[in-house]
């Protein structure tokens, strides 16, 4: 067999992912109907899209390269204060912000990613887990500077490209984040349906043999996750530019743990699947916390119980075996 007939599936395979399904399509013509629709809730739309962006960055370490996170909100958490420090001391574009706060969670992302990529399963799981409980804690300590448990204060965002006001209603900031969460998206859409998309899923499944074909795995492991913690730090922009704030929870624990529910609801590994599941999630707990604000965590419960004992592999997992059943 020749190199060209070895390499000839694999070509096949990505060609054939990278080209736009009609269900994709309609997602995103989706994405649109709040303004139309929903003007009332465009607020909470760009919630939705900013978290599932953070989802995305997730679902990229997770879900393709199999790195279990209870940290990542760390990388969320610099962006954000990066951003607010920036806006508030420096320059108020908001897009020169994004990439300032992208750059500092990006040189967070690959300083770590060298002690990440040595380790797997539990060890791996405490140490996320303890790098964000460390930069909470240093962001509480340097209270003067990030305002500790009161939050950060007085970010001076200006308008967008000069032109767009933040309005009360959110017809700027849902706009701004579905055009980001789109465009960084289509990279990673790019990113996981190339040769180094598919070395990640071998990682996933056996990061002893990969080497042997050639595939660095800790290589692999660091550059995803310097990309993942550059798209968390987006995320963590848009939320202190959209709202002109920064409490101390965006380096939570709690945040963290959200988002790994999220990408678990909607199904890790599916590119998809972070988006659908923070959708599910943020709908979910408003309308649960107005219905019983003291309760809504029973229910959020609930429904994590039921989607990993029903459908283990996500919702779109569950929708993918339904229309494999349906088809045969």
């Amino acid at each position: 067999m020749s190199v060209t007939d070895a390499t000839a599936g694999p070509v096949k395979y990505l060609r054939s992912q990278t080209r736009w399904h009609p269900v994709e399509t309609a997602f995103w013509l989706a994405t649109l109907l709040p303004f139309y629709f929903f003007p009332d809730y465009l607020q909470l739309a760009s919630q939705i899209a900013i978290t599932a962006l953070f989802a995305l960055s997730l679902d990229l370490i997770l879900g393709y390269a199999g790195i279990v996170s209870l940290g990542h909100a760390a990388f969320f958490g610099t962006g954000a204060y990066a951003a607010a420090l920036f806006s508030k001391f420096v320059w108020g574009e908001p897009l020169t912000g994004v990439v300032v706060a992208m750059a500092a969670a990006a040189l967070l992302g690959y300083v770590s990613s060298f002690v990440i990529a040595r380790f797997r399963h539990l060890t791996l799981i405490m140490i996320t887990l303890g790098l964000g409980l460390l930069l909470q804690e240093a962001a509480n300590s340097a209270s003067w500077l990030t305002g500790g448990s009161d939050g950060f204060q007085g970010m001076n965002v200006w308008p967008l490209l000069g032109r767009f006001e933040w309005d009360l209603y959110g017809y700027t900031a849902y706009s701004y984040s579905l055009i980001v969460l789109f465009v960084l998206f289509l990279c990673a859409r790019r990113l996981i349906h190339s040769p180094f998309g598919l070395a990640l899923r071998g990682i996933r499944e056996n990061a002893v043999r990969m080497p042997a074909i050639g595939a660095d795995s800790r290589t692999h492991i660091r550059t995803v996750y310097t990309i993942s913690a550059a798209m968390a730090g987006v995320a963590g922009a848009l939320i202190a530019q959209t709202t002109q704030s920064v409490a101390l929870d965006a380096l939570s624990f709690e945040r963290s743990a959200d988002l790994l529910v999220m990408v678990v609801l909607g199904g890790a590994g599916r590119l998809y699947g972070g988006l659908v599941g923070t959708l599910i999630f943020m709908v979910a707990r408003d309308q649960f916390s107005g219905i019983a604000p003291q309760f809504w965590f029973f229910w959020i419960g609930l429904l994590l119980i039921l989607v990993v004992t029903l459908l283990p592999n996500g919702i779109l997992g569950g929708l993918s075996r339904l229309a494999v059943w349906r088809r045969q």
